[in-house]
């Protein structure tokens, strides 16, 4: 896709938008959302006007789709696009609202996991009992599903981060009430570091599969059975224990993958 962008009203140039340059400080996806968020308020990108394809924004600022996808979602927390079907990511008016923002900037990176954990535990428990009071059959098939991705993906050597959320999403979904599924969506930028950094700590248990397989399944069986109070249980002690697998982390763990993973973490602010 080169040259102008059609849109409703408006078009995009992105034929000067080769090789963008991006600040060094923070991760891409910060670097890519300042951009997208200056060509925005400065109405370089009107409103109205279609963002040009993840494709092609990669491409222009070399980085993967999914560092685009997340910038692109951090933009629409903001109120400042949003997906049309049939049109793609449309710049919107701004809000009059203040956007809902989270700084989790400690200087200790346990510290910075741990905040998320906990305020990840009160949400995921209500999620659970919600979905255990008004799951549909559908939505049960849905979540175990999901659960049987999350095996897959660890089995096949992968994290298992993004079938983790969905796994997440599918309950959110579950509860009947669409606020749960759009702050999920929300905190789902803190939430991938967080839980890459419980994956990684737990990938070094040697039964670290087993104990998530416990956990995962304790929630998803009482939602099965319609048992509001072991759902919303099952979600705490799940979270509660990822909080203490992961004060038990010794040096040699914080120095590592997962201790970069966690840094950047305790950097975000969104």
């Amino acid at each position: 896709m080169v040259g102008k962008l059609k849109t409703e009203a408006h078009m995009v140039d992105v034929t000067h938008f080769q090789t963008e340059p991006i600040a060094a400080a923070g991760t891409l996806a910060d670097r890519v959302t300042e951009v997208l968020l200056q060509k925005i308020k400065s109405g370089e990108f009107a409103v109205n006007s279609r963002l040009p394809s993840e494709l092609v924004m990669a491409e222009r600022f070399a980085v993967s789709r999914t560092v685009i996808r997340e910038a692109v979602s951090r933009l629409k927390s903001e109120g400042l696009v949003e997906t049309r079907q049939g049109s793609g990511t449309i710049v919107v008016e701004p809000s009059i609202s203040a956007p809902f923002r989270i700084d989790v900037d400690v200087k200790d990176s346990m510290q910075a996991v741990l905040r998320v954990l906990e305020l990840r535990r009160g949400l995921e428990a209500e999620m659970a009992a919600l979905a255990a009071e008004r799951r549909t059959d559908a939505q049960n098939t849905q979540i175990k599903q999901a659960l049987r991705d999350i095996d897959q993906a660890v089995l096949a050597g992968r994290d298992g981060v993004d079938e983790d959320l969905a796994f997440h999403k599918a309950i959110s979904e579950a509860t009947g009430n669409p606020l749960y599924t759009s702050l999920l969506q929300f905190l789902s930028q803190f939430l991938q570091a967080a839980i890459r950094v419980v994956r990684i700590h737990e990938a070094q248990q040697k039964d670290f599969n087993g104990q998530l397989q416990a956990e995962h399944g304790a929630i998803a069986d009482a939602i099965a059975r319609k048992d509001a109070s072991a759902a919303r249980t099952a979600a705490w002690r799940h979270m509660e224990n990822a909080a203490v697998r992961i004060k038990a982390a010794d040096d040699g763990f914080w120095n590592s993958e997962g201790g970069e993973v966690a840094r950047s973490l305790a950097k975000s602010e969104v």
